[in-house]
């Protein structure tokens, strides 16, 4: 959800990568449908694993829980975005982590690129 609203607010601005340290075999339908109510459609999105590469070419890295298995290497900014997890949650409890995910995403924008 994080990446779907990045690259929907931020557009061609903003590279975004979306990776996890144990990603699913596919994207969440529920969080598909909230994002879906916000106008933004994350359906054909692909859960990655995170690779050590791309972590280390990135400015910022956000994380959600992610812990000792994400790599950490220096002069590089991270964030843990403490969020419940959506799995397995019914709609009307995922709506509140995308609003939250929105906030902070808006959020990071506004610090990335103050002009805009």
């Amino acid at each position: 959800m994080a990446a779907g609203y990045l690259r929907a607010l931020a557009g061609d601005r903003i590279r975004v990568l979306s990776a996890g340290s144990e990603p699913a075999d596919a994207v969440n339908r529920i969080a598909v449908a909230a994002m879906a109510e916000e106008g933004i459609d994350i359906a054909s999105a692909e859960p990655e694993l995170l690779d050590p590469d791309a972590v280390r070419a990135s400015d910022v890295v956000i994380t959600m829980g992610c812990g000792d298995a994400c790599p950490v290497f220096p002069g590089i900014r991270y964030e843990d975005w403490a969020l419940d997890d959506p799995a397995g949650l019914p709609l009307e409890r995922v709506r509140p982590i995308r609003d939250a995910i929105r906030a902070r995403v808006e959020a990071l924008l506004a610090e990335l690129e103050p002009a805009h």
